[in-house]
């Protein structure tokens, strides 16, 4: 029997641990070797607070990239790490993708029925991201992005008109704990562990997660029918 869309139990979200941002970013080039790069912040704007971009109407408050040139920024030492958030300690904590691995981006609800059969065939998986807007990344090797769409198509799905979508090269990811505007931290779902250190093929995954972001597109359809 399938498990119902919307039901988490057997994906739950595991405790997130409780560290800075400047923390999380050293730990991040130090432990996993990942590059980090800064990101805007949340200022006190009246009685509110809004992006340092100065955008009152940014899409993504505290959590987008400062300028067109952010990807040069980035760095992969933790001493440098330390240097730039203690500058500016509420920046975001972007890892630039195609560089240690790329990301598959699927909608929350698809992501946590796709979590719940991955586990359950006993596929490999890489950490996961779950972001306020409700999406969810999973990381996979290097080079994915380019070939997600051809590969979701060779498995009978339409890419974009189920929410999935390969990020890679030259595109970001936003990290734990980093908070967008008033809608919430984003946190890990399957959270890095030595154990998923060794990341997995993305034809590893695409079967479960295009299957999964159809059967929700399909639910989501029949519900407005």
């Amino acid at each position: 029997m399938e498990e119902p869309i919307g039901v988490k139990e057997a994906a739950q979200v595991p405790r997130q641990r409780a560290e800075s941002l400047l923390e999380a970013a050293v730990r991040y080039a130090e432990e996993r070797h990942w590059e980090v790069c800064p990101g805007t912040w949340l200022e006190p704007a009246g009685s509110g607070r809004r992006c340092s971009c100065g955008d009152d109407g940014c899409a993504a408050p505290g959590g987008h990239p400062v300028g067109d040139d952010w990807a040069g920024g980035a760095t992969g030492s933790g001493a440098a790490a330390r240097r730039m958030w203690s500058r500016q300690p509420d920046a975001a904590v972007l890892l630039p993708t195609g560089r240690a691995f790329d990301a598959v981006d699927v909608p929350e609800s698809a992501g946590f029925l796709a979590l719940a059969r991955l586990e359950r065939m006993s596929l490999p998986l890489g950490p996961v991201t779950r972001t306020p807007d409700r999406r969810m990344q999973f990381f996979v090797l290097p080079g994915a992005a380019a070939k997600t769409e051809d590969l979701a198509r060779r498995a009978g799905w339409n890419a974009p008109a189920i929410g999935l979508r390969g990020v890679g090269e030259g595109a970001y990811v936003v990290a734990p704990p980093t908070r967008i505007g008033g809608a919430g931290a984003v946190q890990w779902a399957r959270c890095p562990t030595t154990a998923n250190r060794w990341l997995p093929e993305v034809e590893e995954l695409i079967g479960p997660l295009a299957y999964a972001c159809g059967r929700v597109a399909a639910d989501a359809r029949d519900g407005l029918s």
